[in-house]
């Protein structure tokens, strides 16, 4: 393959604009048809920024915050923001209202609510006093937003079974959830914590949960600890890595139950890979293992929550590489009820040890946008390069097996999942459409150029990031370090999608898009940040070196972009105000 800069021509971009789908309105709803005598209005674009407002508008923050990851529960990293810098300088401060050193391993993406920031990282700071940098921990921080000095950590020492669950310097790989004062999050240590985002600054040790070793103000308060280890017997593989989302006071959580250190057992497998809990007590309201023995590796990938068609649905990716969607409330019983679920891999795909296979599991989180949900596929970063798939998923009426294909063995008899290939044609298996497919577009490679080869930045590869839409624009970074950019709806006879452009930043990918105030923002392994015009023409506006690797995903809340290296958390404002 070749790897060289790919730029459609002019025509492909205008026959994708002619083939664009009905546009939607605000709500996510199509508007009511009109009658013959009626004159026809125009509806409107559907608007991420403003459904994820209405949906902020719901919890107890501010209304410009970004409380979770993916800022709403439809996890589309679209904040609102005007006047967002396109230039400044780490080393002189320009532009940078203030910075603050928050660790040495730090993936943890920020959040903002009601005045603080929080994010995940290790102990390189060494900001609690009883706990010197060379402590290995996974730590929880509260930023004060205006100045950005420390205000409180929530302190997790690494588990005694070391890397097999615990890696060494990962520390807390997921952002919380904060509505409130309270915020929740998933532990290093396999736990599910709601903590008082006060602390104990309001002289009050709240909460059920009493067994904080001190209440020194720079420490956290704990409402309620739930110890998926030791209550369900999961097993998490390396780290847990799960960013919750809510509906209601339902709490949604991918457990990252997985192998043991050979990388072939599952010592775990009757444990849920996904469950739901009351966010004020930690009671859990129903479980589900769907992957069960087919967990490939790891469970790293995080919930979201949307309403399409008219139903409610939790949507996960699994370890196995599929889509699964949940009815929230489960089936009253303690049971999981599934919707529908998806196999996002292709069926003669092979998962092999190491990483060299075929076959991916999802480590992006699921994205809803205007009712479509887009997901990519992934492996572990030490894994290294690999090729991927992107997918487009209309879920509305969604029942069962809504995958591409199905499986039969030679007698037409449908043939179950297999951990390591779904798909034997040695042994006289086939696949056969599916009817109930529920695929609008799919993105393994596209001739975009059309000089009848597939070139590197033509074809998908493993992606950890999660896709980020604005304006009928998808935006995706892959592992390999490839930004593309995607027609969201619109997709040929083969349920392809356009593609506008691509760019190379030759450096791996960890992260996600932000698109703000027309431009898009994201990091590479090398330190790198690029900013884009938001646009169906590449134009790269700036490339600003951060120092340090970036490994998470930039934010605006509250018209400050926020960007996060290994080591240090920015906050960067016009002038630094």
């Amino acid at each position: 393959m070749n790897r060289k800069f790919v730029f459609p021509s002019a025509s492909i971009a205008l026959t994708s604009m002619i083939c664009l789908s009905a546009m939607i309105n605000a709500d996510g709803q199509e508007t009511p048809s009109k009658t013959a005598t009626q004159p026809t209005a125009a509806k409107a674009e559907f608007n991420p920024v403003e459904a994820a407002l209405a949906d902020i508008a719901k919890m107890t923050v501010k209304k410009a915050d970004w409380p979770q990851w993916g800022g709403s529960k439809y996890k589309n990293n679209t904040p609102p923001g005007t006047n967002i810098p396109t230039e400044w300088d780490v080393n002189e401060g320009t532009n940078i209202k203030w910075k603050i050193g928050i660790g040495s391993q730090s993936y943890g993406n920020p959040v903002v609510a009601n005045g603080k920031v929080y994010l995940g990282t290790n102990n390189g700071a060494g900001l609690v006093k009883r706990f010197p940098n060379n402590t290995d921990l996974g730590c929880l921080v509260a930023i004060d937003e205006k100045d950005g000095t420390f205000v409180w950590q929530h302190s997790n020492p690494k588990l005694p079974t070391g890397r097999v669950h615990d890696w060494p310097l990962q520390g807390i790989c997921c952002s919380p959830y904060v509505d409130g004062n309270r915020l929740w999050y998933v532990t290093s240590r396999g736990e599910v914590a709601c903590l008082d985002t006060e602390g104990f600054f309001d002289g009050k040790n709240n909460g059920p949960y009493k067994a904080e070793p001190n209440e020194n103000t720079d420490e956290a308060d704990v409402i309620w600890l739930y110890d998926m280890m030791g209550e369900l017997g999961v097993s998490q593989h390396n780290m847990c890595s799960c960013s919750v989302t809510c509906m209601g006071d339902i709490m949604f959580v991918n457990t990252s139950n997985g192998l043991d250190e050979s990388h072939i057992n599952l010592p775990a497998p009757n444990a849920p890979s996904f469950m739901a809990m009351n966010r004020d007590t930690g009671k859990v309201l129903w479980t589900d293992k769907s992957p069960a023995t087919n967990i490939l590796h790891g469970q790293w990938s995080s919930p979201t929550f949307a309403e399409i068609g008219g139903v409610s649905q939790v949507i996960f990716g699994g370890g196995d590489g599929w889509i699964y969607s949940f009815a929230p409330e489960g089936d009253g019983k303690g049971n999981s009820k599934l919707l529908w679920k998806f196999d996002c891999n292709p069926k003669e795909s092979k998962w092999v040890l190491g990483g060299s296979g075929t076959r991916n599991n999802i480590i992006a989180t699921p994205v809803v946008y205007d009712n479509l949900l887009y997901v990519a596929v992934g492996q572990d970063p030490e894994h290294g390069e690999g090729i991927g798939n992107m997918w487009c998923l209309n879920p509305a009426g969604a029942e069962g097996d809504v995958s591409p294909t199905l499986v039969v063995d030679q007698e037409g008899n449908p043939v179950p999942h297999r951990r390591l290939q779904a798909l034997d044609p040695d042994d006289g298996e086939k696949e056969i459409a599916n009817e109930k497919t529920i695929v609008v577009w799919h993105f393994d490679s596209i001739d975009a150029n059309k000089d009848g080869e597939i070139d590197y930045e033509e074809e998908m590869h493993r992606a950890c990031g999660t896709a980020t839409i604005k304006d009928g624009l998808l935006y995706i970074a892959d592992f390999s370090g490839i930004v593309y950019c995607l027609d969201a709806k619109a997709a040929d006879e083969n349920k392809q999608p356009t593609l506008y452009w691509t760019y190379d930043m030759f450096s791996p990918a960890w992260g996600s898009p932000l698109v703000v105030d027309g431009k898009v923002y994201i990091g590479d392994e090398d330190g790198d940040l690029s900013i884009f015009e938001h646009s169906k023409k590449m134009k790269q506006i700036n490339e600003i070196y951060m120092e340090e690797s970036i490994k998470s995903t930039p934010i605006v809340a509250n018209n400050v972009l926020y960007i996060m290296t290994l080591n240090t958390l920015y906050a960067i404002t016009p002038d630094g105000k």
